[in-house]
């Protein structure tokens, strides 16, 4: 059995290097066709080649280049007419005579679109009526009766990834673009959530004045839950934070702690944060500096006053952990 699967690994990886051996000056053709496309790659293909030309055509969507998949059968009994002038169109096929993809190429042909066949046929009907041909055939499938697609598929797949990278870079597409097609995904909202997005405000926000009492500091923090209160001026300016082990050293230390005022019990300076900061730098903030909490500041850390504030569990929430 394991014989058997490393052949198969090693006919596939073997179909994918003889494939790129063959690379040429159409493949850069196909690329600055594709790259020219006003409108959007339409990918087709029948049965296991259609379910490759659904990859294909998510992959190339995913990564700046508009794509869908148009299933031959259907295009036949009217979802052709989701093609414009504006869009090009990429055929798959191993025998290069699919007889559904085969009917509509007239239409396709029509509208004026042009034609990129990934064939395991160079001299097939579909390669002659294709504007650019990349020849994806294999020497041998993995499929031991030798009808199961197999090696075909995944040079098919493969030459549609090296598409899709290529039109990629030749866009200077990045991570940002990226994340802005992905936010349901980690990199996305690594890459898209602000502290603004996820952060309290209001009265949410966990603040005593400084000229408050050890007591009142104590009931804020029971009341926000959030295991410590800001202090501010009388001007609202953040001076200090109160945590609950501020006040567990202060009752080690046996100072009359409900009478102080809050301004005596609190650690000055306190970490902060730009509202505007992506959520994951706050994670990495709180890392750094071994905190659960980040008060928000409107425009930075010198800002003033008090915006918000952000908690660990809200990153845990938001999936950034």
């Amino acid at each position: 059995m394991l014989d058997g699967a490393r052949r198969t690994l090693d006919l596939e990886a073997r179909a994918i290097t003889a494939m790129a051996d063959r690379l040429d000056a159409r493949y850069v053709q196909a690329v600055d066709l594709i790259h020219a496309c006003r409108g959007r790659v339409v990918v087709t293909g029948m049965g296991k080649s259609g379910l490759i030309g659904q990859k294909i055509a998510a992959t190339l969507s995913s990564t700046g280049t508009p794509s869908f998949f148009l299933h031959p059968a259907d295009g036949s009994h009217g979802d052709l007419g989701m093609l414009t002038r504006q869009d090009c169109g990429i055929v798959l096929s191993n025998s290069g005579e699919t007889a559904e993809v085969v009917a509509i190429i007239p239409v396709i042909k029509r509208l004026g679109l042009p034609l990129i066949g990934l064939l395991g046929r160079v001299d097939s009907t579909l390669a002659r009526v294709s504007d650019v041909v990349l020849d994806v055939s294999v020497t041998q499938e993995a499929c031991p009766l030798g009808l199961a697609p197999t090696s075909s598929t995944t040079a098919a797949l493969a030459m549609g990834d090296a598409l899709a990278v290529s039109l990629l870079e030749k866009r200077g597409f990045d991570a940002e673009q990226f994340a802005l097609f992905h936010p349901g995904g980690n990199l996305g909202k690594r890459l898209l959530l602000k502290v603004q997005d996820l952060m309290h405000v209001g009265s949410r926000i966990p603040l005593v004045s400084d000229q408050g009492s050890g007591q009142d500091a104590i009931f804020e923090m029971t009341a926000k839950r959030f295991g410590m209160t800001g202090v501010v001026d009388h001007q609202g300016g953040l001076v200090g934070i109160i945590t609950d082990g501020d006040l567990r050293r202060h009752l080690e230390g046996g100072h009359a702690l409900l009478s102080k005022k809050a301004g005596a019990l609190m650690t000055p300076r306190p970490q902060t944060i730009s509202a505007e900061a992506l959520a994951v730098e706050a994670l990495r903030k709180m890392e750094e500096k071994k905190i659960t909490s980040l008060f928000v500041h409107p425009g930075g850390e010198d800002s003033g006053g008090v915006l918000g504030v952000i908690h660990l569990h809200d990153l845990l929430q938001a999936g950034l952990m």
